[in-house]
């Protein structure tokens, strides 16, 4: 093993684990993954732990975890990880509130250990280059629609239906973690209106209205009710024609005529991220598009719609 080899462990190993970090991880330079901690899921060949106490305790030496359980229980085992000495990555989102993220900022200061908040869409390929687009052009507005069907790309998981879980949110956050990137100031909610199933603790769909400190129109519908075709997509109107992010930001038009679009390799980028991070013990941990679904909660006009089964 080379000395600079991150070895890492997964904890909670559901859907996002399965289809996303695991392969993110064998195709990263300088990581391995060396063990994983979950109460109902394994992988062969690998130390397995129900845990993550029975991982720092009993597991193989390892450098760092990834959190990618449910983020109600993420806070705790995060600081867990960084009392043993572990750099740790955070799934998004990376809590269920804002505040209970600045002692685990703190705790991995002064141990000198990475704590890295992760965006993936972030790192889908037309997200820079949209980005430098829009920096030297006038926008106009900017509208969001975002919508998906829960039962495909949440099978089975009650937790995102609890307090703390986001609901729609939870893909809602990833449109506000591109805008956030794309956009050349800091947007601010400023009106919200939440749709909560009559049997659920967090919204099914939500409209948002916000704004810079210019007055920009930002406009955003989220859904998780979507059939069919799902849409995640981002559309700017500039002085310069209409720029179109689609596919989670995978592909980049500007008046319909293609700029940029690559396959996905989002997870690849957050893990060489990492790497890079863990290295010099540096963190990472941007807030701003969990302030805005904060901020969406406090403002937001409520309403009861019909129960949600799965």
């Amino acid at each position: 093993m080379s000395v600079t080899e991150l070895r890492i462990a997964i904890v909670g190993f559901g859907k996002i684990a399965r289809d996303q970090h695991v392969g993110a991880i064998a195709a990263t330079p300088g990581a391995r993954l060396a063990a994983v901690a979950s109460r109902n899921a394994s992988l062969p060949d690998l130390p397995h732990f129900a845990t993550i106490e029975d991982l720092l305790e009993k597991g193989p030496p390892i450098d760092a975890v990834s959190l990618c359980t449910p983020p109600q229980v993420r806070r705790a085992q995060a600081a867990a990880a960084l009392a043993a000495g572990k750099h740790v990555m955070l799934e998004k989102p990376p809590g269920t509130g804002v505040a209970e993220l600045d002692p685990l900022i703190a705790m991995a200061a002064e141990a000198k250990h990475t704590l890295f908040a992760t965006w993936h869409s972030r790192c889908a390929p037309a997200v820079e280059p949209a980005r430098e687009w829009l920096a030297t052009r006038r926008i106009k507005s900017v509208h969001i629609n975002w919508k998906e069907d829960v039962r495909v790309w949440h099978p089975g998981q009650a937790w995102i239906w609890e307090p703390g879980g986001l609901g729609v949110f939870d893909p809602g956050i990833n449109a506000l973690s591109i805008l956030t990137r794309i956009l050349p100031r800091p947007v601010f909610v400023t009106a919200a209106e939440l749709a909560f199933p009559a049997n659920c603790q967090a919204p099914i769909a939500a409209n948002l209205t916000l704004t810079d400190i210019g007055g920009l129109p930002v406009s955003a519908e989220f859904d998780f009710r979507q059939t069919g075709p799902q849409s995640w997509d981002i559309v700017a109107e500039t002085d310069q024609g209409q720029m179109t992010l689609s596919g989670g930001g995978r592909r980049m038009a500007v008046d319909g005529k293609a700029i940029a679009e690559a396959p996905d390799q989002e997870y690849r980028e957050l893990y060489a991220r990492f790497v890079k991070l863990a290295a010099s013990g540096e963190s990472d941990v941007d807030l701003a598009p969990l302030r805005l679904v904060a901020d969406a909660f406090l403002l937001g006009k409520r309403t009861i719609v019909e129960p949600f089964v799965d």
